[in-house]
């Protein structure tokens, strides 16, 4: 199956329903200081990663580096990250962060831009 693009945030014409792939946090939010993430791959053939990127301006989509069908995270504001988990292996990462807009991404190629993204709020 090809997989879907268009799915990244901030997409024009945005409809995850199509996503392949996806982010699920257990929380959509948590408190200003250190935050612990404690992420799983359940998938069952594809390596994937978790990263950690501040919105400086939520309405921007992030930067993206079409040859190579990943988000540029040396261009934005990453935090943090779980680096790549085969399927059915787990990470944690504990990052403090400010109040604000986060993504939580998988940035192997083609995931983020797959739909494999969750929005997170850090409040005061």
């Amino acid at each position: 199956m090809a997989m879907g693009t268009g799915m990244a945030y901030q997409a024009p014409g945005l409809d995850l329903s199509k996503a392949t792939m996806g982010v699920r946090a257990s929380r959509s939010s948590a408190p200003a200081g250190a935050v612990s993430f404690e992420v799983t791959n359940t998938s069952k053939d594809t390596v994937h990663e978790m990263v950690v990127i501040h919105l400086k301006d939520p309405a921007q989509p992030l930067p993206y580096v079409g040859s190579d069908a990943k988000a540029d995270e040396s261009k934005a504001d990453a935090r943090g990250e779980v680096p790549e988990l085969k399927p059915g292996k787990s990470g944690k990462l504990t990052v403090t962060l400010e109040p604000g807009k986060y993504l939580l991404i998988c940035n192997q190629p083609k995931h983020f831009a797959a739909g494999m993204w969750a929005l997170f709020e850090v409040t005061r």
